[in-house]
């Protein structure tokens, strides 16, 4: 069993921070908690919140009960880092990128909306749009479609909403029936850009199908396709056949900076699918096939993450 003590004194510390924030909510809500824990981090932290003096004394006079469930997150990295499903949502959640300051919205071009005329992507004379509209229900009811549905359906969705919102004032849409594409979707949108009441009434619809257009658009999301087709292949593969074949089949596909076109891997993707992999492969039969499989891929990893002319701040933090 892994306790505290033998953890690094960097995690300690984060630990009783942890234990200390959990007893303090506790305390607020006047409760006499029961933890259970899966995994081994989770089983040191609720035997450190068990034991914690202050957590002692507290359920001793606490008059509510509550059941606390800790799971490590590593025992399920398979799901952090695949590429799940048919999902707009999390597409414009991953390939957008962060609102300032934010951790859960991102930042959608509003350029379209304004007269102003710049090829620029980066343009922050506007100021951007984002995803949470609590105003809006219009925005709120598309947001649901887009986490539900699949993104056939979701996009579709998006041209149903503007149409409507067109509709109501009274802008001279053509609805067109079949496939849903993003420049249909700008085209609608550019009904809005002078009629100031209208992009008023329904600025937060309008800013959820910018991220809609913008995120089908961006080169990340035919690359996301990929990687979700590679996951299921990977998924049939592995069934059928053992990890050095796997490994060997990956290592024509790891490129150096200067071989790699813009549909290949980066060095990023490819330790995200080498996450992926050993997640959902289980336990793994060691033995020298196995070891030289993960040593070439090593040493290509190693030349490729060499080779980059500018190491992203992730592989700067490996390395």
């Amino acid at each position: 069993e892994v306790g505290l003590g033998a953890l690094p004194a960097e995690v300690r510390a984060a630990v009783r921070a942890v234990v200390g924030d959990l007893d303090a909510l506790c305390t607020a809500l006047g409760l006499r908690e029961e933890s259970f824990a899966v995994g081994a981090l989770s089983r040191v932290i609720a035997a450190e919140l068990a034991s914690y003096a202050s957590a002692r004394n507290r359920r001793r006079t606490a008059t509510n009960k509550a059941s606390v469930v800790f799971v490590d997150r590593t025992l399920d990295l398979a799901g952090a880092v695949g590429h799940h499903g048919d999902n707009l949502a999390e597409k414009i959640l991953s390939v957008l990128p962060n609102l300032p300051g934010h951790k859960t919205d991102v930042m959608v071009n509003m350029v379209e909306l304004t007269a102003l005329q710049t090829t620029d992507e980066t343009c922050s004379i506007i100021a951007p749009g984002c995803l949470a509209q609590p105003n809006d229900p219009a925005a709120r009811a598309l947001w649901e479609s887009f986490m539900n549905l699949k993104q056939k359906e979701a996009v579709m969705e998006a041209r149903r909403h503007l149409v409507e919102a067109a509709s109501r004032e009274n802008l001279p849409i053509k609805m067109s029936m079949g496939r849903v594409t993003p420049e249909q979707l700008s085209s609608y949108i550019q009904l809005f850009r002078n009629n100031l009441k209208a992009l008023e009434n329904h600025c937060g619809l309008l800013q959820l199908v910018l991220a809609t257009v913008q995120t089908l658009k961006h080169p990340q999301t035919s690359k996301w396709d990929n990687f979700l087709a590679f996951e299921r292949l990977l998924l049939q593969t592995i069934g059928e056949s053992e990890m050095p074949s796997v490994l060997n089949q990956l290592l024509p596909m790891i490129k150096s900076h200067n071989e790699r076109t813009k549909d290949d891997y980066t060095c990023e993707d490819f330790l995200v699918l080498l996450v992926y992999m050993y997640s959902v492969v289980g336990e793994i039969k060691s033995g020298k096939e196995l070891d030289a499989a993960e040593e070439e891929v090593k040493k290509a990893l190693v030349k490729a993450i060499c080779d980059e002319p500018e190491p992203s701040p992730v592989l700067q933090k490996i390395t």
